[in-house]
């Protein structure tokens, strides 16, 4: 795995994999911003190994007196949903306590500010019985590593997935399971 220092190409960074928290370890070193997501972090750092400089970006007011109003099943979800702890503790009062907020029906609440919560409560008891596999977001490189890799290999175990993920993520180039990869298991 190549090491992660200014002295990296911006080209040669993007042909790697580096973990979250490593990418903030960077940053901080370098007197960046640590904040965002992890393809946050990546273009920022893309911009500092490209031009030795901060990006610029843009200030985003952070607002902790965030109004709470009572939380009815005929409220509407809002614009700019967020999961927050009262609205766990909502979902979990009428969904019972194995409710969680599971990615599809986080994305299922910010694309329909216009829904009641009794709207929300239906679409995640439906999103819940789906066969439907969701879809794996770009920054979630290792669980569709690990989900692939299953896929192919039925008869292995997560030790081994694990074991050929650690190999793929040394090499250049994409991430995604191929193969070849169970030379990781040599």
């Amino acid at each position: 795995m190549v090491e992660l220092t200014k002295d990296l190409k911006a080209e040669e960074f993007k042909e790697y994999y580096f973990l979250k928290e490593d990418l903030k370890d960077f940053c901080r070193s370098e007197g960046l911003k640590v904040s965002g997501s992890k393809e946050d972090l990546e273009n920022r750092i893309i911009h500092y190994l490209s031009t030795g400089e901060e990006l610029d970006e843009p200030t985003i007011k952070q607002f902790s007196n965030e109004s709470k109003t009572e939380i009815a099943l005929d409220s509407r979800l809002g614009e700019n949903f967020k999961c927050s702890e009262d609205k766990r503790a909502f979902f979990e009062k009428e969904i019972g306590p194995g409710f969680k907020f599971k990615v599809k029906f986080q994305k299922w609440l910010k694309s329909n500010p216009d829904k009641t919560y009794r709207e929300a409560i239906e679409a995640y008891h439906e999103i819940q019985n789906s066969k439907e596999k969701t879809k794996i977001d770009k920054q979630f490189q290792y669980n569709q590593y690990i989900r692939d890799f299953f896929e192919d290999n039925g008869d292995k175990s997560l030790d081994d997935a694990i074991k050929c993920w650690k190999y793929k993520k040394s090499l250049k180039g994409h991430n995604r399971y191929e193969k070849s990869d169970l030379r990781g298991l040599l």
